[in-house]
Order: structure tokens, then sequence, then C-alpha cells
């Protein structure tokens, strides 16, 4: 069953951190103790809630304890990075050195044990959402046309926050639709983009690439709402 979530507002900068604990002393903890950080906070305490939230939340750091009731932590860090490239720290009173190899292999930021002091926990995320915003450098512009949203930085595509797989010519031939919204890009301008100085004796390879792409982006390829074709020109990107 779904969760019934309320849009978060947050103010500019502020960053939206999931406690994931089945602890709810810890989860009460760190809310009051990562607000007065200046985080805003939602919390799990299973990793089907923390699965739905993550899911329907713009979350930007995810606090993921090790030992949870439906799932183990490690699993379930692998699910939400498969589903988006959000840093994970995992939390466990488990301190032995193969949990936190695991938990690192499958894509964790960062390892803390329990107990913790709070200016430590808060220094370790600090540092790893700075290390995430610099290995992003300046591609981290994000285009933004209706429910599509393309990450430059992470090369990655959401439609109403699930992540789309694309291969590298569909996602740069998205990149070059979406950088002009609501304007005709040319048949040439296309080839050029993808292929460069490739001598193609026609174009049905950027027309295989149009069908693809449309296949993973419209509710109904057949009656495309957002990449549209405008006959004899080239193509159109609309909300």
């Amino acid at each position: 069953m779904s969760l019934a979530l309320d849009p978060v507002i947050l103010p500019n900068g502020q960053q939206l951190v999931l406690v994931v604990d089945d602890e709810g002393s810890y989860r009460e903890a760190l809310e009051i103790g990562l607000h007065a950080e200046g985080f805003a906070v939602m919390t799990a305490a299973d990793g089907a809630e923390a699965e739905e939230v993550f899911r329907n939340s713009a979350i930007d750091l995810v606090l993921l304890d090790v030992m949870l009731p439906d799932v183990n932590g490690t699993d379930l860090c692998q699910r939400l990075r498969s589903f988006r490239k959000v840093p994970i720290i995992m939390v466990s009173a488990k301190g032995e050195e193969v949990d936190i190899v695991l938990g690192l292999e499958l894509g964790a930021a960062d390892y803390v044990t329990k107990p913790y002091r709070l200016r430590e926990l808060v220094a370790r995320m600090r540092a790893v959402l700075r290390r995430e915003a610099s290995e992003g450098g300046e591609d981290t512009e994000v285009l933004r046309v209706g429910p599509l949203v393309l990450d430059l930085g992470r090369r990655e595509l959401r439609i109403d926050s699930t992540v789309v797989d694309l291969s590298r010519k569909e996602f740069d031939l998205l990149q070059l639709l979406m950088s002009h919204p609501g304007q005709v890009v040319t048949r040439d301008e296309c080839i050029d983009h993808l292929w460069y100085d490739a001598d193609l004796a026609d174009s049905r390879t950027l027309d295989t690439h149009v069908k693809r792409l449309r296949r993973k982006i419209e509710a109904d390829p057949t009656e495309p709402r957002h990449l549209i074709t405008v006959r004899g020109i080239g193509f159109r990107c609309d909300a």
C-alpha cells in the first residue's frame, strides 16, 4: 500500500535527509538534532516505508541503519542506489570490518557505528554532501521540460522521480532537444550532434534512436507528447 505523502517544501539551499531506523528513540533524537543543524528530515521505520518515501521525495542524503525488521540494510542500500544515486551513510551498532566493506562496496558513501556523537555524524554528512557536489563539477546543470528532468552531471533522466535508463546516444539526443524546449531541431543538427563527421547515407539511424527514446519517455509512443516530429524538418521537445 502506498503512503499518502505531503509535499515537502524546502527553503532555498536546505537539504532533505531521510533517516531509516527501526528504533523510534534514534529517529526522534536524530530528527530533533538534524533540524537544529539546519537540515529538513523525513523518517522511516523499515525498508518498505523507506523506499516509498525515497521514491516520492527529493532526498539529498540517506542515513540508513543496517539492521531493519523487513530487509537487510545493505540490500536496501543497493535498491535505493539503483533507483537514484543519492549519497547513503550506513549506520549500525555492528562495527565489524566485513559489514563496513560490504556497505561501501554496495555504494554507501560512508559508514558510522552506534553510539555516535551528533557533531561527528553531521560533520560526516556535510563532508559527503560536499564531495558529492564537487564530483559533479560544472556539469551539474539540470534540464527540465515538463516531467522530464535531465541531470547532466550524473547523465541521468528522471520522469516523475523515476530514473529511466538511456544509452549514451539516446541521452545525447534528448539533451540536445531539451536544450531547445519548444523549438525545432533539424535532422541535420541531430545527426551532427550525435555522429559528428560520420558520413550517413540516410537518416534511418536517427529515426531508430528517436523510436527507442519515445518508447522510454512517452506514455504512448504512438501518440507522443514530448518528442514531437516536425515532418520534413526535424524534432521538437515539448512539456
